[in-house]
């Protein structure tokens, strides 16, 4: 999926994730809301918000006030977003998929039905492609619109959330797969712990 497009016009985002945008710190916090503002999207009006407007915010912001404060908005999506249950840094990471899809829906209809399992497509995944406890290492594929530097920042919060005590996490970009950077449909992210 390229970067900044929703591949369907249909879907709209929570304003539960919305929250990390405007609320990722305080600094800034006025230009981020203008920006939202500018886009069509009010915060503070609705539950939920059309995808496409939010992701062009993403790019606006990207653009007008630079691309780190997309990593920071990534972090501060466990503040604001809605995630099931999680014990684990294994399990952390296989249930973004499904916290992803808990805050988008499609014509209506929640992308993740948590009493049933059922999980409609439209909006890409987090596929967690590797987890090994043995040597701190994990592999996450990313394909979804977002921006690539959201989601470092998000799998920054969670492996800081749920690695073992006195563990320092590194995530980076695999630069030998394709990016959505690039025009890639996807981004690989190297976790360590």
């Amino acid at each position: 999926m390229a970067e900044f497009i929703a591949e369907n016009k249909s879907v709209e985002v929570s304003k539960h994730g919305i929250g990390s945008l405007a609320n990722s710190m305080e600094r800034g916090r006025d230009t981020r809301l203008k920006i939202l503002l500018d886009n069509g999207i009010d915060p503070e009006n609705g539950e939920w918000h059309e995808l496409q407007k939010y992701l062009n915010a993403f790019k606006d912001i990207a653009q007008k006030i630079g691309e780190m404060n997309l990593f920071i908005i990534g972090k501060a999506v466990m503040n604001n977003a809605e995630f099931p249950p999680m014990k684990d840094l294994e399990e952390a990471l296989n249930s973004m998929d499904i916290a992803y899809h808990m805050n988008h829906r499609l014509n209506g209809e929640i992308m993740f039905n948590p009493s049933n399992g059922k999980m409609i497509e439209g909006i890409g995944h987090y596929k967690l492609a590797k987890f090994d406890a043995q040597s701190k290492q994990a592999v996450m594929i990313c394909t979804n619109p977002y921006p690539s530097k959201f989601d470092e920042g998000i799998l920054t919060e969670v492996v800081r959330r749920f690695k073992p005590t006195g563990a320092r996490e590194k995530i980076e970009l695999d630069l030998s797969k394709e990016s959505r950077k690039t025009g890639g449909e996807s981004c690989t992210f190297l976790i360590s712990w």
